[in-house]
């Protein structure tokens, strides 16, 4: 089983800048490939960033240039770091993972990210 906990949602002005972290507990195997779901209110959920435990990385149209994503496989700790927010950034945030070719399997609670003045 894996269990995955996110932190660092906050308000913060457009312009501003946060960092989510994602700790995971359990199988190294099933969180081979990490990622950030993102749901604003009326929306879809979509895909905002994901990166295995080789390095491979893949980030949203919406938000290259902005967002980087990274992991700590010894702390099995990801991180998404966020610039020049937006409001249309506003979302939950939710930490996900999973094996390859089944991601992702498993879902953190969410974190609440609002980019307002």
């Amino acid at each position: 089983q894996v269990r995955l906990v996110e932190s660092g949602g906050d308000l913060v002005q457009p312009g501003g800048s946060l960092r989510l972290s994602c700790a995971a507990t359990g199988s190294i195997f099933s969180t081979r490939v990490m990622g950030w779901y993102r749901q604003a209110p009326g929306k879809q959920r979509e895909l905002v960033a994901s990166t295995t435990s080789g390095g491979t990385t893949d980030l949203g149209d919406f938000v290259k240039g902005r967002f980087t994503i990274s992991r700590d496989n010894a702390k099995k700790t990801m991180y998404l770091q966020m610039n020049s927010l937006k409001p249309e950034d506003t979302a939950v945030y939710y930490c996900t993972a999973g094996p390859l070719g089944s991601f992702p399997s498993y879902w953190g609670q969410g974190t609440q990210v609002t980019v307002s003045s």
